[in-house]
């Protein structure tokens, strides 16, 4: 048996589709609930025939006006963020390596908040078309990725060095995001603070179809790079001998990690540590095989933002709580202890 077939018979196949539908109903669960409840919470005798253009005009509109575009945009940014944080952890072999944590995310909201800046007028309207800012966010992301990548590397650090290097200057892009709502004119300037903490909160339709075009693009490209994805468990040593490009391979999934967090910060702002915390979770239910963890690391990422926008909802109301600040709550002690492992372990 190769190095390779190995490494992925250890993942725990017996039981994963099981797992995988139960990932499914969770979701399920969670965005009916998301769509149920709120300041007007809906019984099931309002909500079911809303969802089907029926019932109550008042209640059709809080469903599909309201409710159903912030739960599927918040579950598209969690998949989103999720998926980067998997091809970033799969391509740079460092547990602790995550949008947020790379400064990937706040340099995506620095490229946002920088377009908001630039392209708006002394009214505070934008001089030319919104959907230009998820191209202005990945710029932005890409930029924040090779400087983390280059001090790291000239750094000489491990996966410690690589997470300060990545903290460090996702500060400097928040200090930048900060002084560029200060110093204005910026379009909608009062809501700009989303792209700080990150929230769902003015999700639209528009905003929906557009994340879910990016990513129905992005994920038949993962799932043609599932087998290259696998080879990468294995050292640079063992994978090169199975004919993987190895720098190409890793070049080419952390670019995409870029678009997808580009993506989702575009809409929702940047919601720390579900990249983190979502692959981390799929590999604990269904192993390290590429193709089950994408689909986990979907499905966890989707249900972690959409769990975390309730809490925020009903537990701050009638104020809107940014949905980070709830994914930080769960993430950042995770983030803590995977951080004091890793350092022991490179100690």
């Amino acid at each position: 048996m190769t190095a390779v077939a190995t490494e992925i018979a250890r993942a725990p196949a017996h039981g994963r589709a099981g797992r995988l539908a139960a990932l499914v109903l969770l979701l399920g669960a969670a965005a009916v609930t998301g769509v149920a409840l709120g300041s007007s919470s809906m019984t099931l005798d309002r909500l079911l025939p809303a969802l089907v253009g029926q019932g109550a005009e008042t209640d059709r509109l809080i469903v599909w006006g309201l409710r159903a575009p912030r739960v599927l945009l918040s579950a598209l940014a969690g998949m989103a963020l999720a998926l980067a944080g998997l091809l970033l952890q799969r391509a740079t072999r460092n547990p602790l390596a995550a949008p947020t944590v790379l400064g990937i995310s706040d340099g995506a909201a620095l490229g946002a908040v920088g377009f908001l800046f630039l392209f708006s007028d002394s009214a505070n309207s934008l001089t030319v078309s919104i959907y230009w800012q998820p191209v202005a966010a990945a710029v932005g992301a890409a930029v924040f990725a090779v400087l983390v990548a280059v001090l790291a590397r000239g750094a000489g650090g491990g996966p410690v060095g690589l997470v300060l290097h990545g903290f460090a200057l996702g500060a400097l892009a928040k200090a930048g995001v900060t002084l560029l709502m200060i110093v204005g004119p910026v379009y909608r300037a009062s809501q700009a603070s989303i792209w700080l903490a990150g929230s769902v909160h003015e999700a639209r339709w528009s905003d929906v179809v557009v994340l879910a075009s990016l990513m129905a693009l992005i994920l038949p490209v993962l799932l043609i790079l599932t087998a290259r994805m696998d080879q990468l468990l294995v050292d640079d040593s063992s994978a090169e001998a199975s004919g993987l490009p190895v720098r190409r391979t890793q070049a080419l999934l952390i670019a995409l990690a870029v678009v997808l967090t580009a993506s989702a910060v575009s809409f929702v702002g940047a919601i720390g540590f579900v990249g983190l915390v979502a692959p981390h979770a799929a590999r604990l239910l269904v192993g390290t095989r590429a193709l089950p963890a994408i689909a986990a690391s979907a499905l966890v990422g989707a249900a972690m933002v959409v769990l975390a926008d309730i809490v925020v909802r009903l537990a701050f109301a009638p104020l809107e709580v940014p949905t980070g600040a709830a994914t930080a709550l769960i993430g950042a002690p995770y983030f803590l202890f995977i951080l004091f492992r890793t350092g022991r372990a490179h100690a």
